[in-house]
């Protein structure tokens, strides 16, 4: 029985057999990848665990967050963020080089390795035959040192594309129609493998499209294969040399299979504010529009830019109309002024703004309350854009263009134009410059980290204790999202680096008051928060889990978890748990007191546990909690416990 490819790429980096699906896979990282909203936390990390080099084959810092300098903080993360890549053996993106998903394809991606990213949306890679996932920082800081990455072995999904896509639709709209049938929770505990036919007609950053917003779809990562596609765009920035052909065998088996014909697909749309509230774009026409964001890592690619520069090339966006360009790479803006497309833009009225996530995170082109925006970007979460009170579309750069020049939402297809068919650049400006290369041992070993007062060291985390009487300081609903406990944007982002500064905007979104009511409990006082379903979808941001922690946060009880913030608490020390009976949700009331007596012995007996509610009766709770996560929560998480692993590495390493 031959295999599929995401089983020869764990093949590749797991010692041994592989475990049984749904137990925990030891893998080995080649690549990592971090951004500046997460990587001020990992390099924090990185010095608190005693590392002195990165183990990887490649880690690469990048700078395309926080890239608004209203003050000094930002720039001073940037200062200390070249500091930690220059000392522990980093490259280093500067700011305005670009968005980390696109930049690392184009200059270090290599099919057959496995990339870790402290971005949930690494798993973009994927579009180049990588294993590459998304997880909290402190797991790439681990991976940075050499440890492996534990993740549940995921089933894997076959995505069987046939046909081709029809003028007026394009990538997004193929994972627009993925979530359309599966919704946000769909793809958790899986990966997403595509193959057959439909591929020919897609390009390597069409793959990326869809590869990035398989996050959304809750999936472990998506899994394109390496084909003559990748061998071309590899061979155009000039790096050929780094392509392997990987494919499934023909016999290949497969847990789940969907087929989908591309010629069948039109062009759609997400409402707010979820991902998955597809209709048809036809569904909505009509609707007012403020906005129209073109860019960010959902739609990064040459062509996705270029076709908007045909559609409005010798005409005018309709009045009141913002239309935003956000180039994501400076290689990919040289590229289109280059061919003149950004002359065109900027005729018809565009904004142009510099290569970065910018609108995508709320750093920046923030539409007007009650205004409808019109973007290509990957998530459209209550409040996320900037604006509190938002409502976001997502769609694809056709039909975002066509909402620009008519000021309504509106179906591509019925424009009165010819669909302009455009190819990526075939002879990209190879803009390498401002991706630094790593200093080598000999010139990093005496530099010093620089830090500016809103850098601020981790402090140690205490061990879960084995009774725990605490408080539900908060519930909240379905679907919270890392926005939801720790907002982006320009007020927040900028305290990234300074955990005591930023925890005073936790929960803040849901509850204003939950940081005034907790800051008095600190590390160790202790609360629980309670949620619904899906609880910490979206980024993987660390501070969602590492905010609340210091504000006395220990047990997060919900209906179910995103995979990535269920780790994340683990590796802060939080014990997350499930409901056995749902119904037990429905009877627990902010303020009310949960004791958990025997704690470990009752984690190690079993995956039941139960808890008394104070007046109220017994809970039954649920954990799927490993040997490992145990040893985690007994040392206070992951950095007590990799700080004594590194010290005994590093001195075997000298010796």
């Amino acid at each position: 029985m031959g295999m599929n490819l995401t089983e020869k790429l764990l093949h590749a980096h797991v010692e041994g057999p592989l475990p049984e699906k749904g137990e925990e896979v030891a893998l080995q990282i080649d690549q990592t990848l971090t951004q500046d909203g997460t990587g001020t936390m990992v390099m924090l990390e990185l010095e608190a665990m005693g590392v002195t080099r990165a183990r990887t084959e490649v880690s690469a810092q990048y700078v395309d967050h926080n890239l608004i300098q209203s003050d000094h903080r930002n720039s001073d993360d940037h200062l200390f963020l070249h500091s930690a890549a220059q000392k522990y053996g980093l490259y280093f993106s500067m700011p305005g080089n670009g968005v980390s998903h696109p930049v690392h394809m184009q200059r270090l991606a290599v099919p057959g390795k496995t990339l870790l990213g402290s971005d949930s949306h690494t798993c973009a890679c994927g579009s180049m035959g990588m294993l590459a996932i998304g997880a909290g920082g402190i797991d790439v800081a681990q991976a940075i040192a050499g440890e492996p990455f534990y993740v549940k072995r995921p089933k894997v999904w076959r995505v069987h594309l046939t046909g081709a896509l029809s003028d007026w639709v394009s990538a997004k709209d193929v994972i627009l129609e993925m979530l359309r049938r599966h919704g946000v929770k769909g793809g958790v505990g899986w990966v997403l493998e595509y193959d057959g036919p439909g591929l020919e007609s897609l390009s390597a950053m069409d793959r990326h499209v869809i590869a990035n917003m398989g996050a959304e779809l809750g999936a472990t990562t998506s899994v394109f294969p390496s084909d003559e596609e990748i061998r071309d765009f590899l061979k155009r920035q000039d790096r050929e040399h780094d392509w392997i052909e990987l494919k499934a065998d023909t016999d290949a088996v497969y847990d789940r299979e969907t087929e989908m014909d591309l010629a069948k697909l039109v062009p759609l749309i997400a409402k707010p504010s979820s991902p998955d509230n597809v209709v048809p774009v036809a569904d909505v026409v009509g609707e007012p529009v403020y906005q129209a964001y073109i860019g960010s890592s959902g739609n990064p690619g040459y062509r996705d830019f270029a076709v908007v520069a045909e559609m409005v090339k010798g005409r005018q966006i309709a009045p009141g109309i913002s239309l935003d360009i956000n180039p994501t790479s400076r290689q990919m803006l040289a590229d289109l002024v280059e061919d003149g497309h950004i002359a065109s833009l900027l005729a018809a009225g565009a904004r142009l703004h510099q290569a970065g996530c910018n609108g995508c995170i709320g750093l920046g082109q923030a539409p007007a309350s009650g205004r409808n925006s019109l973007r290509t970007t990957p998530r459209n979460f209550p409040g996320r854009s900037g604006t509190k009170e938002d409502s976001v579309f997502l769609c694809s750069p056709e039909t975002a263009a066509a909402a620009a020049l008519t000021g309504v939402i509106t179906d591509p297809r019925t424009l009165d134009m010819s669909y302009p068919r455009v190819l990526d650049s075939q002879q990209p400006a190879l803009h390498v410059k401002m991706l630094e290369a790593p200093l080598s041992e000999e010139e990093a070993k005496h530099l010093e980290l620089v830090r500016s007062d809103n850098i601020v060291p981790i402090k140690e985390l205490s061990p879960l204790p084995d009774e725990i009487q605490l408080p539900v300081m908060l519930k909240a609903g379905d679907n919270v999202s890392t926005d939801d406990i720790i907002a982006g944007g320009s007020k927040v982002m900028p305290f990234r680096s300074n955990l005591p500064a930023s925890a005073a905007f936790a929960f803040e979104i849901i509850d204003p008051t939950y940081a005034e009511r907790a800051k008095t409990d600190s590390f160790d006082a202790g609360h629980i928060v309670i949620g619904a379903w899906n609880y910490g979808q979206g980024s993987s941001r660390e501070h969602a889990a590492l905010a609340p922690r210091y504000l006395g946060m220990r047990v997060v009880i919900a209906k179910s978890f995103a995979r990535i913030h269920h780790q994340n608490l683990v590796n802060f020390g939080i014990l997350p748990l499930t409901f056995s009976d749902e119904t037990d949700y429905d009877q627990i009331e902010q303020g009310d007191v949960i004791t958990i007596r025997d704690l470990y012995a009752q984690l190690e007996a079993g995956n039941v546990l139960n808890a008394d509610l104070k007046e109220k009766g017994v809970l039954h709770l649920r954990h799927d909690l490993s040997s490992r996560h145990l040893e985690l929560l007994r040392a206070g998480g992951s950095i007590n416990l990799v700080k004594q692993k590194q010290a005994e590495r590093d001195a075997a390493y000298e010796q």
